[in-house]
């Protein structure tokens, strides 16, 4: 089923809860994970290359793009500077049955930003309204993530008018500069004047807002000080993989090891489903997600340390089948 504009942005609950799309991170098997873990409601996908897509490298570019029925509504999430190559792309996300598509113009990494791309838009106005005209050829929704300026915060009011008078869907804003990368608390109370702004220049447009918002409760409190529509969560998934549930798991207590452990295990069993999909899929970059599972408990230092030297699934299973005999 592909969702209209009306569907996704306008018909999903309010406030707006979201995971953040990460690098390396939301992939097909983690939202799945998310899922059972306490979903929120809309999945993004990882970052996406609009520049690999169109390139002999699409094959594999195109894997980050890979979702199952249950993540939906689910957000394409797309990144690059050729607008059209990004037409030729949103054409193909909707009839790839993708809800929308979410242009990538925070991105500080110099991957991104030495091309005029990710938080270098934010120095080329006029090529960022054309990559959103061109991602609304497809006919999908087209929402923006975006920082509040490139070096300086006070940049925030002419970039976010701009981009607001381009007839988006939705603006997240990672209440930070790329300047500050995430190395100065996020700028929460500047919420309040984006969305007056908004109201003033585009009142169909939603605020979503980002930027430490580590649990449901917080982003819930800035939501009602701030009149945001939603908000974003990112590095809170790895402190509480349930963060998004109305009653998210307290990990101090010991009956929550168990969860924990299921959903790893449940992480592990996706993971293999895949690799029988896509058999190039490396195993070392799961062992980012061990300390998501492994933590808060005794014995979570030596667990997860024994976890990180595994070379093989079977092998991480064999240790946490182990530990729970001994446990």
């Amino acid at each position: 089923m592909i969702f209209n504009r009306k569907i996704v942005w306008q018909k999903l609950p309010k406030p707006l809860f979201v995971l953040a799309p990460m690098e390396a991170v939301t992939d097909t098997v983690f939202r799945r994970v998310v899922i059972k873990a306490g979903r929120p409601d809309l999945f993004f996908t990882e970052f996406t290359n609009v520049e690999g897509w169109n390139s002999e490298g699409k094959k594999v570019v195109g894997r980050r793009l890979s979702f199952t029925r249950s993540e939906k509504p689910l957000i394409a999430q797309v990144w690059g500077s050729n607008p059209d190559n990004l037409e030729k792309m949103s054409k193909a996300l909707k009839k790839m049955g993708f809800d929308g598509i979410d242009l990538n113009m925070g991105c500080p990494v110099k991957t991104a930003t030495k091309h005029a791309s990710g938080s270098a838009m934010i120095l080329h106005p006029e090529l960022a309204a054309e990559m959103i005209q061109a991602a609304k050829a497809g006919g999908l929704p087209v929402s923006v993530k975006t920082r509040l300026g490139y070096s300086k915060v006070d940049e925030w009011e002419g970039w976010i008018t701009h981009l607001l008078r381009q007839n988006i869907d939705a603006l997240t804003i990672h209440a930070r500069t790329k300047k500050e990368m995430s190395k100065v608390p996020a700028h929460h109370e500047l919420f309040s004047d984006i969305v007056k702004l908004r109201d003033k220049v585009a009142p169909r447009t939603l605020i979503i807002g980002n930027g430490d918002i580590m649990t449901r409760k917080h982003g819930e409190e800035l939501v009602k000080k701030h009149n945001l529509d939603g908000v974003m969560i990112g590095r809170g998934i790895f402190q509480n993989i349930t963060c998004f549930r109305e009653d998210p798991l307290d990990l101090s207590l010991p009956e929550s090891k168990k969860e924990l452990l299921e959903l790893l295990n449940c992480h592990l069993d996706l993971f293999e489903e895949e690799v029988r999909l896509n058999p190039q899929k490396k195993f070392d970059p799961l062992k980012r997600f061990f300390k998501v599972y492994i933590r808060d408990f005794d014995g979570a230092s030596d667990l997860r340390v024994k976890l990180m030297n595994c070379k093989t699934v079977e092998e991480v299973k064999s240790e946490l089948s182990n530990h729970r005999h001994y446990d």
